[in-house]
């Protein structure tokens, strides 16, 4: 039976189930619950910049295959920066908003980009929907499409198929065997072990108490408050941007709350600082951040500690607390790559972006085997 291509404007068009059961054991954040919710909220809107138009194969009446695709008017949110590329189009007199986004908003987590059903050939599938987003470009004028933190198997599809590569790089936490907190610090150089053992005992001495509230254990009272230290971390900082709002950490709590994980800090009964988290089988994602106070070494006991604690007490393998950050590199997180797609249409502004990629990458590579080399762990931890 032939595959029918169909443009979405929404997830709402498309069953949960169906849609999650191409998502599998992959990225939570690519699952219906956390698109629909960013697009239903409106933090994912034509309004916002967001345009849904989610690529879908059907088979007969059969979702198939999917990516979930966004018209966007500006760079906001993707964490993969093109800034100076409009700016040098822009130059050049070539038209660069609106592009074609495959991509997760407002999260840096790599996943797959290009979804298929389990019994269907997923290469095939990826070629497919990537032919697809370039035919899109050229019927509608986009000037270039990019997929973001896509897996390795969609670099070589795409490369195939003309896109070009971008590499960068996060720090994350990866568990090689350790079984307790204290099997993490004697794998640290003596010096770091010694200044996280000093930031963990000013907790008790500031009087904090970390709890963690994991899944159907999140009590519906805490998510007011969790947006109110999301918003506190956006309103401090003169370049932060409110990407969520309060409708969508309600839309959570009825339809998401099994992936939540919540690492708040308490003192007297009062909340004084929480991040938001997401787990999903043996990964864990940090997400947002907040603090009511200003306390020392708060930040890295709420965000790390207590969340690698946690980690190594439920068996997680992998902590990606999201982008930026080299402070992480401190206390275990080492640098590991992700990998761009993107696809320009302008022949010229093409090579140009694919000559500045080439010594990006060469730069980035320089950059991970740096951190490599100055790891805070010791040598085969």
């Amino acid at each position: 039976m032939p595959l029918e291509l169909r443009i979405l404007d929404g997830l709402s068009a498309v069953d949960p189930a169906a849609w999650d059961a191409l998502v599998g054991d992959q990225c939570a954040f690519l699952e219906w619950g956390w698109l629909a919710s960013l697009e239903e909220s409106g933090c994912a809107s034509a309004e916002t910049g967001w345009l849904p138009q989610h690529l879908t194969l059907w088979q007969g009446g059969d979702l198939v295959g999917a990516c979930p695709l966004y018209v966007k008017g500006h760079s906001q949110g993707e964490f993969v920066f093109d800034h100076g590329w409009a700016e040098a189009a822009h130059r050049a007199g070539i038209r660069y908003y609106p592009k074609l986004l495959v991509a997760v908003p407002f999260t840096p987590a790599t996943g797959a980009r290009f979804l298929a059903r389990g019994d269907m050939n997923r290469r095939a599938i990826v070629r497919g929907l990537a032919s697809a987003l370039k035919e899109v470009c050229a019927a509608s004028g986009f000037s270039s499409a990019h997929v973001n933190f896509c897996l390795p198997d969609e670099v070589e599809e795409l490369g195939a198929l003309g896109f070009v590569r971008r590499a960068g790089l996060q720090f994350q936490w990866l568990n090689p065997g350790w079984r307790s907190f204290d099997d993490y610090l004697g794998a640290f150089r003596s010096k770091r072990r010694v200044q996280i053992k000093r930031e963990r005992r000013e907790m008790a001495e500031q009087g904090i108490e970390i709890r963690v509230h994991a899944g159907a254990d999140v009590p519906d009272e805490l998510f007011g408050p969790m947006f109110r230290l999301y918003k506190t971390t956006i309103d401090k900082l003169y370049w932060g941007r409110q990407y969520l709002n309060r409708k969508l950490f309600e839309l959570l709590a009825r339809r998401w709350r099994e992936r939540l994980c919540f690492f708040v800090a308490y003192r007297n009964g009062q909340i004084v600082a929480g991040t938001f988290c997401v787990r999903k089988g043996p990964v864990l994602y940090g997400r947002y951040w907040g603090a009511f106070e200003e306390l020392r070494h708060l930040h890295f006991n709420v965000c790390y500690y207590a969340s690698i604690e946690y980690c190594l007490a439920q068996g997680i393998e992998r902590f990606e607390p999201g982008a930026g950050g080299e402070f992480k590199h401190l206390r275990g997180f080492d640098a590991r790559p992700t990998d761009s797609m993107h696809y320009v249409v302008e022949p010229r502004f093409a090579r140009a972006v694919e000559d500045y990629l080439a010594r990006e990458r060469g730069a980035v590579n320089d950059e991970i085997e740096w951190y490599g080399e100055r790891s805070a762990l010791k040598r085969g931890a």
